[in-house]
């Protein structure tokens, strides 16, 4: 556990000396949504009816562009070959890399979405539920990107393989969390969302470690 969460805290140091990734990402974010609000114009009817998919769209691609260097760094400068022979798994070396994607860019997407939300003109009392759904939400992007990141880690054209495996993987997670944003009782959606982090938490990991361990082999 020690060696674990002294991977974590590995991964915030280097987040912080490279922050210009989480913050290009956040930057993404706003710019994303407020080129939708100059596009559709200000009627607050139709930006209100939009704002949870596009919220939702949005933070996926914006959860995308960080992972390229989430193993590519470690895997280029020989670190990958250090972690992976540290005494960790190798599928909990790549749990504490996606753990430290969603703290550095999942969970502050999810602390700004809710301001982007009443931009875009939704409800403020509609925003604590979009959020609700965006707090698993986030947590599977990290999981599989993260996963995603590793299958391309050293393939020819990864960055350009990395969301077309990704972004299919997320359909089900964005069907479901932009439906319960909205929903007047959305507990089917929220039990999708909570069926779907059940599955992706512990494969996601394992398939991730695999995938790391063939990379580095």
């Amino acid at each position: 556990m020690t060696k674990f969460l002294a991977l974590i805290r590995r991964e915030l140091i280097l987040a912080l000396r490279h922050a210009g990734d989480s913050v290009a990402a956040l930057l993404f974010f706003i710019i994303a949504a407020s080129l939708f609000a100059f596009a559709i114009g200000p009627a607050p009817t139709v930006l209100s009816g939009i704002a949870p998919g596009v919220i939702w769209v949005i933070a996926l691609l914006a959860a995308l562009l960080p992972l390229n260097r989430l193993f590519a760094a470690d895997y280029e400068d020989g670190a990958l070959d250090q972690l992976m022979v540290s005494g960790l798994p190798a599928s909990a070396v790549a749990f504490g890399k996606i753990i430290g994607h969603w703290l550095t860019t999942g969970l502050p997407l999810l602390v700004i979405a809710g301001p982007v939300a009443i931009m875009l003109r939704l409800d403020e009392s509609a925003v604590p539920q979009l959020l609700l759904t965006l707090l698993p939400g986030t947590i599977l992007l990290s999981l599989v990107g993260g996963m995603s990141a590793a299958i391309t880690l050293g393939a020819r054209g990864g960055t350009v393989l990395l969301p077309l495996i990704a972004l299919p993987l997320m359909i089900p997670a964005l069907i479901f969390g932009a439906a319960g944003a909205v929903t007047p009782h959305p507990v089917a959606e929220f039990a999708m969302l909570l069926g779907l982090l059940a599955l992706f938490l512990p494969l996601a990991p394992l398939a991730a470690g695999a995938a790391l361990r063939a990379a580095v082999s």
